[in-house]
């Protein structure tokens, strides 16, 4: 949900929506904007307040964009499962081309979300780095773990990717059907 400290006895958080919920607490205004605009949006609180705000973006690297050309070309279904707020990952999916985009995902349901896919008869392959990816590498039929991960997600999937450019990915699928063949 963010993080806490405490500075001179005020406890200060920072996180996003789901903080907010947790003290009953507004978004300040300026925040409809920024969602507009496809931002991350972090509120500040002191004491459970809210006392400021902060705009982030995501940079997308260009090798994501090829990453899932590639994944597109190669016939599969391109799908994000994220925390973030449903505006920041549209922005991020129309532009990289994403097929379809599960959004503001807490960390203990993506393995639900990976099940949910599976459900639908399809064949799943979940690539992540964090803590937070770990019980969804697992749930999926082949967990891919970025190389410069945490240790806990390395720890959950098959296949471990020696280096964090995404269009590794595409090695291991080709890999994977040369190997079968």
């Amino acid at each position: 949900m963010g993080v806490r400290g405490s500075i001179e006895g005020t406890v200060v958080e920072v996180g996003g929506p789901y903080l907010l919920e947790q003290h009953a607490a507004a978004e300040l205004a300026v925040a409809e904007d920024w969602r507009r605009e496809g931002a991350i949006i972090l509120h500040v609180l002191a004491d459970g307040e809210v006392i400021g705000a902060l705009r982030l973006a995501d940079e997308i690297r260009p090798e994501s964009r090829q990453a899932v050309e590639a994944l597109r070309a190669a016939g599969a279904q391109v799908v994000m499962i994220t925390g973030d707020a449903q505006a920041v990952a549209d922005t991020v999916a129309a532009e990289l081309g994403i097929d379809r985009v599960f959004a503001g995902v807490r960390p203990e349901d993506k393995a639900a979300k990976v099940a949910e896919l599976q459900q639908e008869g399809r064949k799943v392959a979940m690539v992540g780095d964090g803590v937070d990816d770990a019980p969804a590498l697992a749930q999926a039929d082949v967990g891919i773990a970025i190389g410069a991960g945490t240790d806990v997600a390395i720890g959950s999937a098959g296949v471990i990717l020696a280096s964090s450019d995404p269009r590794s990915v595409l090695s291991v699928i080709e890999l994977s059907r040369a190997s079968y063949r």
